[in-house]
């Protein structure tokens, strides 16, 4: 029943009571805080209190199948409530093992053309409009960033922003290599191909968490922005380029044109240069906890190859989980949950199993 959950429930109350009160009401930075205290609480209260709502009329119905003249609508009702009731127990469960430092609602999603030419650019364009449609689905808020488009077609980068409920949870898992294999429309001789692509799920942080001191850590230029985009990209210096740490072990480099304006480009280079960075952090402190465990599911390693995509037999296999599905056109269309949620029921039975160990 989740009796952890019940000082959350009381708190959560206490906040209701509070934003009804006029002297908090007439306070904006007090009625602030205190909304947002309640909007973080009610992510795991209000499923709580369905969850409960549901246990009651539960019990109920069982009290009334006992009656043979009532035992048949009972049974009706029950049918109906016990999956609701399940399948929320389940929610909660995966909300009570998620860490609340990754309770991330915005991020950005980076994919790099690996291995393979014109077709590894290719590939990284279909995962991209994989992505696009599954975020779409989930009714998530999509923002163009910057992007490399390949000569043949497709991206040899492309950066996009994702912002949602669960947009994290949902995605965190799909960092990797991702290889694909098919017959490319260039090939004469019907011969199947093997190319890659890197994706990075890089939660953005707010500008507190990761601290860069434009004076000291970094350097930029602007210059001619290159590839297609029309009059406006190859005739003005409005593109970025960012160095971090130039010349350290820790350099790293971000270039932005797809902009209008110089200033636009910059704000867009430093999000996707703090984001990297933020991922940097939570990735040392994954090492950490995983050598502590000794679990690497989902370490988020864009080198570690992740999944397949084979083509010719409609066939999509995700390798850290040895799990297939023959369903590759409807993946690629963005049903991307079948792929998603087994991996997800991996990580939550590992977690299980972990906290019973403990």
């Amino acid at each position: 029943m989740f009796p952890t959950l019940e000082p959350q429930l009381a708190r959560y109350a206490e906040l209701e009571q509070q934003l009804y009160d006029p002297a908090i009401a007439g306070d904006p930075v007090k009625a602030g805080a205190i909304g947002k205290e309640r909007g973080a609480l009610a992510k795991i209260v209000e499923p709580y209190i369905e969850y409960k709502r549901l246990c009651r009329a539960i019990a109920d119905a069982e009290v009334m199948a006992a009656d043979p003249d009532l035992k048949d609508m009972a049974d009706e009702e029950l049918a109906d409530l016990r999956p609701k009731r399940d399948a929320l127990h389940a929610r909660i469960e995966e909300k009570l093992l998620l860490d609340p430092s990754e309770d991330y609602s915005k991020l950005i999603i980076e994919i790099r053309a690996g291995t393979g030419g014109d077709e590894a650019a290719l590939f990284a364009g279909n995962l991209y409009e994989m992505y696009t449609r599954y975020a779409r689905e989930k009714g998530w808020k999509i923002e163009e960033i910057a992007s490399s488009p390949g000569e043949a077609g497709g991206f040899k980068e492309v950066a996009f922003g994702v912002t949602g409920d669960d947009v994290y949870q949902l995605l965190r898992y799909e960092s990797g290599g991702h290889r694909v294999q098919r017959v490319p429309a260039t090939e004469t001789q019907g011969r199947i191909h093997t190319s890659a692509a890197t994706v990075a799920v890089l939660p953005e942080p707010e500008e507190a968490q990761v601290e860069i001191n434009e004076a000291n850590d970094i350097e930029w230029e602007r210059m001619r922005a290159g590839g297609a985009g029309g009059q406006h990209v190859n005739k003005t210096e409005s593109a970025v380029r960012i160095w971090y740490k130039k010349g350290t072990p820790d350099e790293m480099e971000v270039k932005c044109q797809d902009g209008r304006s110089q200033g636009k480009n910059y704000e867009q280079a430093m999000r996707i240069l703090r984001s990297r960075l933020f991922e940097r952090q939570q990735e040392r402190i994954h090492r950490e906890r995983a050598s502590m465990r000794k679990e690497q599911i989902g370490s988020g390693d864009r080198n570690a190859r992740i999944r397949t995509y084979n083509f010719p037999q409609n066939r999509c296999t995700d390798h850290r989980i040895e799990f297939t599905v023959y369903k590759l056109d409807a993946i690629m269309a963005g049903a991307l949950d079948q792929m998603i949620q087994p991996m997800r029921d991996h990580v939550k039975k590992e977690k299980l199993a972990a906290n019973g160990a403990k």
